[in-house]
């Protein structure tokens, strides 16, 4: 939990609701988490998401790690206290999206499961909807694909002697206990996976208000 340091604040209440907000967009606010291992596809698959949402009319926004990275979190880099303050930053921006009305579509590796549960605190204080999906794709699986060539350059690096942090490899990867989804991204295409994702957003009624 961040330190408050600001003294002499006070929140202010503004007039208008979320219920009037979500009304006037016609839909509910919400945060739909992705999770998983670098290369499980978790961008793409938020790419492909927020198309059709846009395209069926709706109002949604993707969040992505590495673009927040070269923003709002540039001075961040990717220790456990920095990757703690990355999830908790964005999960704050998350739920302020999802309060304006947006189907908020986050993707970040997240590997910390005390971070997530930290997130999903924060929304579940402002009675804002939490879906974390773990986009599950065994280690080897991600390593073949490895579109960056990061695994490659990981296992050099602890061949060395030196290592870098790199989820997966030389740190941990906490794998949700109790996901709301679990989507296997090796078995289905994107646009199975981006099906499954919209089914959970109609089945809990958060594509209409």
């Amino acid at each position: 939990m961040a330190e408050q340091k600001a003294t002499n604040i006070t929140w202010h209440e503004g007039n208008v609701t979320r219920e009037e907000r979500e009304k006037n967009l016609g839909q509910k606010g919400c945060t739909l988490w992705m999770t998983g291992l670098s290369a499980s596809g978790k961008s793409t698959i938020a790419v492909a998401l927020e198309q059709v949402l846009l395209q069926r009319g709706k109002h949604a926004y993707r969040l992505d790690g590495d673009n927040i990275r070269m923003g709002l979190n540039k001075n961040l880099g990717f220790s456990a206290e920095d990757r703690t303050e990355n999830i908790r930053r964005i999960g704050e921006v998350a739920k302020l999206f999802a309060d304006a009305g947006m189907v908020t579509i986050t993707s970040f590796i997240s590997p910390y499961r005390k971070d997530r549960d930290a997130v999903r605190a924060l929304h579940d204080a402002a009675k804002i909807p939490f879906i974390e999906v773990h986009i599950d794709l065994p280690i080897e699986e991600a390593e073949k694909r490895d579109p960056k060539g990061l695994y490659k350059k990981a296992r050099a690096a602890v061949a060395a002697g030196k290592g870098m942090g790199f989820t997966g490899v030389d740190d941990p990867y906490e794998a949700p206990e109790k996901a709301e989804l679990v989507v296997p991204s090796h078995k289905q295409t994107v646009a199975e996976c981006v099906q499954v994702l919209l089914d959970a957003l109609e089945k809990r009624g958060l594509l209409k208000a």
